[in-house]
Protein backbone atom coordinates (compact mmCIF):
# COMPACT_ATOMS: atom_id res chain seq x y z
CA UNK A 1 0.00 0.00 0.00
CA UNK A 2 1.33 3.53 -1.16
CA UNK A 3 1.67 6.38 1.24
CA UNK A 4 -1.29 8.26 -0.13
CA UNK A 5 -3.51 5.08 0.85
CA UNK A 6 -2.07 4.64 3.62
CA UNK A 7 -3.04 8.27 4.88
CA UNK A 8 -6.60 8.04 3.26
CA UNK A 9 -7.10 4.80 5.21
CA UNK A 10 -5.43 6.63 9.27
CA UNK A 11 -8.16 9.40 7.68
CA UNK A 12 -10.77 7.00 7.83
CA UNK A 13 -9.75 5.26 10.68
CA UNK A 14 -9.61 8.59 12.91
CA UNK A 15 -12.74 10.59 11.88
CA UNK A 16 -14.88 9.17 14.68
CA UNK A 17 -12.62 11.10 16.81
CA UNK A 18 -12.46 13.89 14.82
CA UNK A 19 -16.59 14.20 15.18
CA UNK A 20 -16.49 13.83 18.61
CA UNK A 21 -14.23 16.42 18.94
CA UNK A 22 -16.07 18.78 16.72
CA UNK A 23 -19.52 17.98 18.27
CA UNK A 24 -18.16 18.44 21.92
CA UNK A 25 -17.15 22.47 20.97
CA UNK A 26 -20.32 23.26 18.38
CA UNK A 27 -23.21 21.30 19.56
CA UNK A 28 -24.31 20.82 16.42
CA UNK A 29 -24.10 17.27 14.28
CA UNK A 30 -24.11 18.81 10.68
CA UNK A 31 -21.50 21.35 11.87
CA UNK A 32 -19.46 19.15 13.32
CA UNK A 33 -19.90 17.16 10.55
CA UNK A 34 -18.99 19.96 7.98
CA UNK A 35 -15.98 21.13 10.16
CA UNK A 36 -14.39 17.77 10.12
CA UNK A 37 -15.16 17.12 6.35
CA UNK A 38 -13.55 20.47 6.00
CA UNK A 39 -10.54 19.73 8.05
CA UNK A 40 -10.25 16.21 6.35
CA UNK A 41 -10.28 17.94 2.50
CA UNK A 42 -7.39 20.01 3.67
CA UNK A 43 -5.39 17.25 5.53
CA UNK A 44 -6.05 15.51 1.62
CA UNK A 45 -4.90 18.70 -0.26
CA UNK A 46 -2.17 19.54 2.08
CA UNK A 47 -0.65 15.76 2.07
CA UNK A 48 2.19 17.06 0.33
CA UNK A 49 3.40 19.11 3.04
CA UNK A 50 3.06 17.01 6.21
CA UNK A 51 6.56 16.94 7.46
CA UNK A 52 6.08 13.61 9.57
CA UNK A 53 7.21 16.12 12.73
CA UNK A 54 4.31 15.31 14.68
CA UNK A 55 1.73 12.12 14.31
CA UNK A 56 -0.51 11.86 11.15
CA UNK A 57 -3.53 12.16 13.52
CA UNK A 58 -2.51 14.88 15.51
CA UNK A 59 -1.49 17.08 12.36
CA UNK A 60 -5.29 16.30 11.19
CA UNK A 61 -7.11 17.36 14.60
CA UNK A 62 -4.51 20.73 14.22
CA UNK A 63 -6.03 21.35 11.02
CA UNK A 64 -9.89 20.75 12.59
CA UNK A 65 -8.97 22.75 15.66
CA UNK A 66 -9.01 25.86 13.18
CA UNK A 67 -12.31 24.89 11.75
CA UNK A 68 -13.66 24.23 15.31
CA UNK A 69 -12.61 27.63 15.51
CA UNK A 70 -13.94 29.45 12.74
CA UNK A 71 -16.97 27.80 13.23
CA UNK A 72 -17.50 28.67 16.88
CA UNK A 73 -16.81 32.82 15.63
CA UNK A 74 -19.55 32.26 12.84
CA UNK A 75 -21.99 30.70 15.48
CA UNK A 76 -21.11 33.67 17.82
CA UNK A 77 -21.87 36.57 15.38
CA UNK A 78 -24.75 34.37 14.09
CA UNK A 79 -26.50 34.10 17.78
CA UNK A 80 -26.05 30.74 17.54
CA UNK A 81 -23.42 30.14 20.48
CA UNK A 82 -24.55 27.87 23.40
CA UNK A 83 -22.95 29.51 26.58
CA UNK A 84 -21.25 26.84 29.42
CA UNK A 85 -23.34 26.34 31.92
CA UNK A 86 -22.06 26.47 35.43
CA UNK A 87 -22.05 23.06 37.55
CA UNK A 88 -21.66 23.12 40.76
CA UNK A 89 -19.89 19.93 42.61
CA UNK A 90 -17.63 21.79 44.48
CA UNK A 91 -18.37 19.44 47.51
CA UNK A 92 -16.72 16.74 45.56
CA UNK A 93 -13.76 18.56 44.87
CA UNK A 94 -13.66 19.77 48.70
CA UNK A 95 -13.78 16.19 50.05
CA UNK A 96 -10.36 15.63 48.01
CA UNK A 97 -8.50 17.86 50.09
CA UNK A 98 -7.35 18.35 53.77
CA UNK A 99 -7.97 22.00 55.47
CA UNK A 100 -4.69 22.99 54.76
CA UNK A 101 -4.86 22.08 50.94
CA UNK A 102 -2.82 18.74 50.90
CA UNK A 103 -4.50 15.66 49.25
CA UNK A 104 -6.87 13.36 51.40
CA UNK A 105 -4.55 10.25 51.64
CA UNK A 106 -7.23 8.11 49.90
CA UNK A 107 -7.43 10.81 46.86
CA UNK A 108 -3.77 11.16 46.51
CA UNK A 109 -2.55 11.42 42.73
CA UNK A 110 -1.25 7.53 41.54
CA UNK A 111 1.78 7.04 39.68
CA UNK A 112 1.37 6.69 36.01
CA UNK A 113 4.40 5.01 35.57
CA UNK A 114 6.31 6.42 32.04
CA UNK A 115 4.76 9.10 30.40
CA UNK A 116 5.77 8.62 27.22
CA UNK A 117 4.90 4.58 27.06
CA UNK A 118 1.40 5.81 28.32
CA UNK A 119 1.11 7.63 25.61
CA UNK A 120 2.13 5.31 23.03
CA UNK A 121 -0.25 2.85 24.35
CA UNK A 122 -3.89 2.69 22.38
CA UNK A 123 -5.64 1.88 25.69
CA UNK A 124 -4.61 4.90 27.09
CA UNK A 125 -6.52 6.68 24.68
CA UNK A 126 -9.10 4.85 25.00
CA UNK A 127 -9.84 5.18 28.45
CA UNK A 128 -8.70 9.02 27.58
CA UNK A 129 -11.46 9.74 25.18
CA UNK A 130 -14.05 7.84 27.12
CA UNK A 131 -13.43 10.17 30.31
CA UNK A 132 -13.52 13.18 28.21
CA UNK A 133 -16.48 12.23 27.17
CA UNK A 134 -17.70 11.47 30.58
CA UNK A 135 -16.81 14.53 32.02
CA UNK A 136 -19.78 17.43 31.50
CA UNK A 137 -19.89 19.63 28.71
CA UNK A 138 -18.47 22.82 29.60
CA UNK A 139 -15.19 21.34 31.69
CA UNK A 140 -14.90 18.94 28.55
CA UNK A 141 -14.93 22.11 26.36
CA UNK A 142 -12.71 23.98 28.48
CA UNK A 143 -9.95 21.74 28.98
CA UNK A 144 -9.82 20.65 25.29
CA UNK A 145 -9.86 24.55 24.43
CA UNK A 146 -6.54 24.69 26.73
CA UNK A 147 -4.42 21.37 26.90
CA UNK A 148 -5.97 20.06 23.51
CA UNK A 149 -5.96 22.85 21.46
CA UNK A 150 -3.72 25.12 22.90
CA UNK A 151 -5.41 28.19 23.63
CA UNK A 152 -4.23 30.85 26.04
CA UNK A 153 -6.74 31.41 28.93
CA UNK A 154 -7.12 34.44 27.87
CA UNK A 155 -8.58 33.58 23.95
CA UNK A 156 -10.25 31.17 26.04
CA UNK A 157 -12.45 33.40 27.52
CA UNK A 158 -12.80 35.88 24.65
CA UNK A 159 -14.33 32.96 22.95
CA UNK A 160 -16.33 31.76 25.62
CA UNK A 161 -17.40 34.89 27.14
CA UNK A 162 -16.26 33.69 30.55
CA UNK A 163 -14.23 35.58 33.70
CA UNK A 164 -10.65 34.23 33.49
CA UNK A 165 -11.04 33.11 37.34
CA UNK A 166 -14.10 31.17 36.19
CA UNK A 167 -12.10 29.46 33.47
CA UNK A 168 -9.41 28.47 35.73
CA UNK A 169 -11.76 26.93 38.34
CA UNK A 170 -13.39 25.01 35.75
CA UNK A 171 -10.02 23.63 34.18
CA UNK A 172 -9.13 22.55 37.93
CA UNK A 173 -12.44 20.87 38.25
CA UNK A 174 -11.82 19.29 34.14
CA UNK A 175 -8.18 18.03 35.32
CA UNK A 176 -9.21 16.27 38.85
CA UNK A 177 -11.95 14.26 36.68
CA UNK A 178 -9.94 13.18 34.39
CA UNK A 179 -7.10 12.51 36.63
CA UNK A 180 -9.26 10.54 38.87
CA UNK A 181 -11.18 9.02 35.21
CA UNK A 182 -8.31 7.80 34.20
CA UNK A 183 -6.91 6.18 37.08
CA UNK A 184 -9.52 4.34 37.56
CA UNK A 185 -9.67 3.16 33.77
CA UNK A 186 -6.36 2.99 33.24
CA UNK A 187 -4.37 2.07 36.26
CA UNK A 188 -7.32 -0.14 37.95
CA UNK A 189 -8.17 -1.61 34.70
CA UNK A 190 -4.82 -2.44 34.12
CA UNK A 191 -3.87 -4.26 36.88
CA UNK A 192 -7.04 -7.02 36.33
Amino acid sequence: MDEKAHRLERLAAVRPRLVSFALMHLRDRSQAEDAVQEAMMSAIEKNDSFAGRSGYETWVFGILKYKILDTMRVQKRQGRWQPLADENDDEAIDRQFQQNGRWQQEARPQSWGEPEAAFENERFWQVFDACMIALPDSAARIFSLRELMGLSTKEICQELGIKENNCWVMLHRARLRLRACIEQGWLEGDAS
